[in-house]
């Protein structure tokens, strides 16, 4: 009568990787670092670019996507444009414009420390006079202190510029001590008031001669009719020419700053994939070495029954215990990178689930092939072979 060989178990399969691995267990973990690293350096490049969109989106959430911006483009001989100075009362008659305020920049004027800071030494920051709607229709907020007095010598600072400047009670323009009253706080959506000193209208006019021409003008439309208004803005502002007005709108820039980002995570992924192939290539190297040093017991199992698809089933199951280890490792390393960097940005943590299951996907995919030729290689051995071997 024909012997039936007996069926292992999922169980048995789970007893005998976990063996193998436990008999050699520095090799185990240096093994199932190399997938552990590769796996934690996809999940976390996944985890910190979904973070970061996810706080780009609460960010567009809370300063809105319908703030367009109108500036002077170039004339027909090269020359910068100048918007009239009805542009902001013309474009607040259009009837989605919820909101219309202006800056007009002084170009001839520098903003100091001191009067003993020399000439030259500007630290790149721009005087823009300034309307009182300019908060509430840029989104953006003081950091600390009030907004300008419109007729006095007073000055808000940019979140950059009150670092440059010092933070000093006052600042000189052109000769005069102009009193600080207040500091903005980073604005995403008008990054360029972050380096400006911001004064009054009528105080530009007063005391720099201002000449009360607006360079950019901030409008909010209700969200439905954000395009209709963008296509009329330009000769709105500028009938007589307006060709010479450029219209932009801000949260584009930052879904293109977006999109590039995402560039720089292919790039990374790429190498957290690298890095995930040579962690395969050690899982394998392991294997084979495995099978070399256990030819006796490969023998033994063979003479005492074992069939050469158990012996493959063993050394496969074993190469994904490896693998899996490695994986699961490497997914909670990335996930609590992306936790940490996440929280010092002050984003939130998000982790894609298919980064995840992906993870642990590809370690499942990385120890089947690492482990299938060594697997092969031990189920060839024939026990009187491999017992003289051994």
């Amino acid at each position: 009568m024909a012997l039936t060989p007996g069926r292992l178990r999922p169980s048995d399969l789970l007893r005998l990787g976990g063996y193998g691995l436990q008999s050699r267990p520095l090799r185990a973990v240096l093994s199932a670092l190399g997938i552990a690293i590769g796996i934690a350096a996809m999940t976390a490049v996944v985890g910190i670019s979904a973070s970061s969109r996810a706080n780009l989106d609460r960010a567009l959430a809370a300063l809105g996507t319908n703030l367009l911006t109108v500036s002077p483009g170039q004339t027909m001989f090269g020359e910068e444009a100048v918007l009239p100075d009805s542009a902001v009362p013309m474009i607040r008659r259009i009837g989605p414009v919820q909101s219309a305020t202006a800056t007009g920049k002084l170009p001839s004027t520098a903003v100091y420390r001191t009067d003993r800071i020399p000439a030259g030494e500007t630290g790149g920051l721009a005087v823009l006079a300034a309307r009182p709607e300019l908060l509430s229709t840029v989104g953006a907020t003081l950091k600390r202190g009030s907004w300008v007095r419109s007729t006095y010598p007073t000055v808000v600072l940019g979140a950059t510029a009150a670092e440059r400047l010092g933070n000093g009670p006052t600042v000189t323009i052109d000769g005069r001590r102009w009193v600080v009253t207040g500091v903005l706080a980073p604005v995403p959506l008008a990054p360029e008031l972050d380096t400006a000193v911001l004064v009054g209208w009528e105080a530009a006019e007063s005391y720099l001669s201002f000449d009360g021409h607006p360079t950019t003008v901030y409008t909010r439309s209700a969200d439905a009719h954000v395009p209709a208004v963008r296509a009329v803005l330009a000769p709105t502002a500028n009938p007589s020419n307006p060709d010479e007005v450029r219209v932009s709108q801000p949260s584009e820039a930052l879904a293109a700053r977006q999109a590039t980002d995402r560039t720089f995570t292919a790039l990374l992924l790429g190498l957290g994939a690298v890095a995930l192939l040579v962690g395969g290539i050690g899982v394998a190297n392991t294997m084979v070495i495995s099978v070399l040093e256990r030819r006796a017991e490969i023998g033994l199992r063979r003479s005492l029954g074992a069939t050469r698809g158990q012996i493959r089933t063993q050394f496969v199951a074993e190469s994904l215990l490896l693998s899996l280890l490695g994986g699961a490792a490497g997914v909670l390393l990335g996930y609590l990178v992306t936790g940490v960097y996440a929280t010092t940005q002050a984003w939130p943590t998000v982790v894609p689930l298919w980064a995840l299951v992906g993870g642990v996907g590809a370690t499942v995919v990385i120890g089947a092939m690492a482990g299938l030729y060594p697997a092969i290689r031990a189920a060839r051995l024939a026990p009187t072979e491999a017992l003289v071997a051994a």
